[in-house]
């Protein structure tokens, strides 16, 4: 099978945690299909794009470029399908070819875990709270910048969770 070196969409390179790159054989045609690892927040960045530009390139040199459409894939971690129909599969020789009917696929979430891909990008989100607070607390939190409150509560939460779970 064909290992995947990189990935670029639209020009700019993503952290490919695991890949399966393959054509996809069914009565409808045939598909380029790139199955990605990748971490939430590069899907949150992709998952509404229609048509991407994809740059993949092998292990073996090979560079392939196409214009991919894109699927979130439900499951434990975060993961796009990008594919594209092929005129030719026989252009694409060099890859596995799965029929929709074979019973075995590539179980690519194997190996890895939500942690890890968080160790190497966290997405972040916004959060709002009610509080019950003194109207000097208050008064001091309104005078404050938001990415200032960000980092300090970022702080207060990393601190505060490692006294519990010890």
């Amino acid at each position: 099978m064909a290992v995947v070196k990189s990935v670029k969409i639209d020009g700019e390179n993503i952290h490919v945690f695991k890949s399966a790159i393959y054509v996809f054989a069914a009565s409808s045609g045939f598909t380029l299909e790139l199955d990605l690892i990748v971490s939430e927040v590069v899907v949150k960045k992709y998952k509404k794009e229609d048509n991407l530009i994809i740059e993949i390139e092998l292990e073996d040199g090979r560079v392939l470029h196409s214009i991919m459409h894109v699927k979130v894939l439900a499951g434990g971690l975060p993961q796009l399908n990008l594919f594209s129909e092929l005129d030719d599969p026989g252009d694409y020789y060099f890859l596995e070819q799965v029929n929709e009917n074979d019973p075995w696929f590539l179980n690519i979430e194997e190996g890895i875990t939500l942690e890890e891909i968080r160790k190497v990008e966290m997405p972040d989100e916004d959060i709002q709270f009610k509080l019950k607070l003194p109207i000097d607390q208050v008064e001091w939190l309104k005078n404050q910048k938001k990415t200032q409150l960000n980092e300090l509560f970022k702080e207060f939460i990393y601190n505060h969770w490692k006294k519990i779970d010890e």
